[in-house]
């Protein structure tokens, strides 16, 4: 098996606020602990990281140096969706590598036993995934419906021009999810290059959030192997502090 590991890290990183995968986890930016990850497995050969088009000269002055020791090579992403970040990788991925891992930029921790059985696994599978089980009850509400509740103070909104009481959202159940075989998805995602390169080239990406969800529309399986809780994908300002207890916890855990 020979693997190309991908890495997008064209978006914005709006939801965190600040510039996330140039950010200190431990001494090192998180995009280049995630590129580590997998630049320690025998099996991955290549690794592609695709940032962002309109800001290359930036993202090469910031991660150049550190991305060419770890032997990757940086290509322009897409502008939108994460599929065309991944797709213009794609282009750069050798004909001889047998598979293509394609993980998150802001997944700096995956656990070593993991990747394990997600490369044991991808020997033996056309597609496999890591994910956790839904433990949680999860329900689906309406946001289309949902309210502001404030206790507005007349006096004060008439001299600020705006609402003094920020309020509390609340939006309304629509009903109980059964979570039953529901999991939480994962990365690295490891497919078949021709699997993935087909699926690219056949499968509508609309609505698409990751890889497997493009060769799932093929109507091909991908299967699921047991993920890592510490596998954080740091996408909002709470999750930095489990990045780090994993970080903390390195690769004794599973």
């Amino acid at each position: 098996m020979i693997v190309a590991a991908i890495i997008p890290a064209a978006g914005s990183a709006s939801r965190f606020g600040e510039d996330k995968l140039a950010r200190s986890l431990g001494g090192r930016p998180v995009l280049i602990r995630a590129v580590e990850a997998l630049s320690r497995r025998d099996e991955v050969r290549d690794i592609i990281v695709a940032g962002p088009p309109d800001g290359m000269d930036e993202f090469r002055e910031r991660f150049g140096a550190a991305l060419g020791f770890l032997g990757a090579t940086i290509v322009e992403g897409g502008r939108v969706d994460r599929w065309e970040t991944v797709a213009a990788a794609l282009a750069h991925v050798s004909d001889d590598c047998t598979h293509i891992a394609v993980h998150d930029a802001a997944r700096p921790c995956p656990g070593s036993a993991m990747l394990d059985r997600l490369f044991h696994a991808a020997q033996h599978l056309p597609a496999v995934i890591p994910a956790l089980p839904v433990h949680a009850t999860v329900k689906q509400v309406d946001p289309t419906a949902a309210t502001v509740i404030r206790d507005a103070d007349v006096l004060a909104d008439s001299i600020l021009g705006e609402a003094s009481d920020p309020g509390v959202l609340a939006t309304p159940i629509l009903r109980t999810l059964d979570r039953e075989g529901l999991v939480l998805v994962q990365t690295p995602q490891i497919i078949e290059a021709s699997l993935l390169r087909r699926a690219h080239a056949e499968g509508d990406p609309a609505g698409c959030t990751d890889e497997a969800s493009l060769v799932e529309k093929l109507g091909e399986a991908v299967h699921v192997v047991e993920g890592d809780p510490m596998n954080v994908k740091i996408t909002v300002g709470h999750d930095w502090p489990l990045a780090e207890a994993a970080l903390a916890q390195g690769g004794s855990r599973a």
